[in-house]
Order: C-alpha cells, then structure tokens, then sequence
C-alpha cells in the first residue's frame, strides 16, 4: 500500500505526462470537479470541464514545450490533503534543452475524495524569473538541466 505522498507524486507526474503528451481530458479528469488551475500567464480555470476546454486550443493550435520537472517538497497536511511543490522546465518540439525563460515553480494541492481517489485541487505554475538575481535563475537551468539527463525523451 502506498502512502498518501506517494500517491500523490504519481499525480504530479501523470499531470506533466498528460501535459506531455498533449492530452487536455487526460489533464482535466486528474483534477476534481471544482479543482482550478493558475497557468503561467496567470490565467485562472476553474473545474474539470473548463480546464480541458481551456487546454484544447492550446494543444490543437501550439506546438507545446515538454515539461521536466523535480519535486522538492511534499508535504501531507491532513489525512485527505497534500501539498507538492516542484521546479519545471519545458523543452521546445525539436530540441534537447530546457529553455531558462520558461523556468516555473510549482505548487499542486491534492485531496482525497471519500472513495479514496486523489484528485487535483489546485495547480499553480508560476514563472521562475528571480527578478534582480540572474544568478538563481541559472541555477535553476543547471539543477533542471540535469534532470533532462536523466529523464527518457
């Protein structure tokens, strides 16, 4: 049996993967009904339904960078209540580096609904400028430069 962080860690992971792979219903159906996502322009989505409505044109009309990410917290905050939080960076169609504008940091709040299901409450993704210190920036690229290593293509 696995335990609530792990589960939770899966989540994450199948949300880049759906991200990756270009699939807003498989993105959508990991959050609950009511769950809301911050994307990284800062646009605000609320519930299942509108977050793949809000995905499709996206994926159909762009040629979406793929996501590597690194976990750097979790944190289980009541029996039915996780808090993840993640450094992303995305690697455009076509190449093998991160691109360092396109750094983010993430936050994603889980809940466990009564049948047990973890299901995505909130997903923020917020750019990781550091404005006035170029030098965390380009720490970051490193550090997620060499998950790119190790992640498969």
């Amino acid at each position: 049996m696995s335990s609530p962080s792990e589960d939770v860690e899966r989540l994450y992971e199948a949300l880049l993967d759906a991200w990756n792979n270009r699939d807003p219903a498989a993105y959508a159906r990991l959050f609950s009904s009511d769950g809301s996502i911050v994307g990284f322009d800062g646009s605000p989505v609320n519930g299942a339904a509108e977050i793949e409505a809000h995905l499709k044109p996206i994926f159909e009309d762009h040629p979406t960078a793929r996501y590597v990410a690194k976990v750097r917290e979790i944190r289980q905050l009541s029996a039915d209540c996780v808090l993840l939080r993640a450094v992303a960076g995305m690697i455009p169609p076509g190449k093998d580096e991160i691109m360092p504008e396109r750094n983010a940091v993430q936050a994603l709040v889980a809940t466990r609904s009564g049948a047990g299901d973890w299901r995505i409450a909130l997903f923020q993704n917020t750019p990781a400028r550091f404005d006035g210190r170029p030098e965390e920036g380009r720490r970051l690229t490193e550090e997620l430069s060499r998950e790119v290593e190790r992640a498969p293509a």
